[in-house]
């Protein structure tokens, strides 16, 4: 399993990635799509809504199950992966890449740099 190391973490199993001084774009990880299996349905929030950490923001649904998705940062979306709500394979297929889900723009004062890291991650996902 890859865990890219410049990515951040959750214990939900997505990862976030530093897109500027408080912008971040949020995916699952290859870990949780690997869990999942097929993933066939991704519900996405509309642009403009507030996030806050912990909430659940949408679901991914696959051939096994539906898991909700949770704000990893407080933030406001400014960013939906359409392509992923047109493809949801494409969580499947790159994860890291064209899979991504959603972009914040970060509030209050938390920062990716609270999260896991990739070692901390894999840590986790080995339990």
């Amino acid at each position: 399993m890859s865990t890219p190391e410049e990515l951040r973490y959750t214990e939900e199993h997505e990862w976030v990635a530093v897109r500027g001084e408080s912008a971040v774009r949020v995916g699952i990880t290859e870990y949780a799509q690997d869990q999942l299996g097929d993933v066939v349905f991704v519900d996405l929030p509309e642009v403009g809504m507030a996030l806050t950490a912990g909430e659940s923001f949408g679901e991914v649904e696959s051939t096994k199950s539906v898991s909700e998705l949770f704000a990893p940062l407080d933030g406001e979306v400014v960013a939906v992966n359409d392509a992923v709500a047109d493809s949801p394979e494409l969580i499947n297929s790159d994860p890291y890449g064209e899979g991504w889900l959603i972009e914040l723009e970060l509030t209050g004062s938390a920062t990716a740099d609270s999260l896991l890291d990739a070692e901390a991650y894999q840590r986790l996902t080995k339990g």
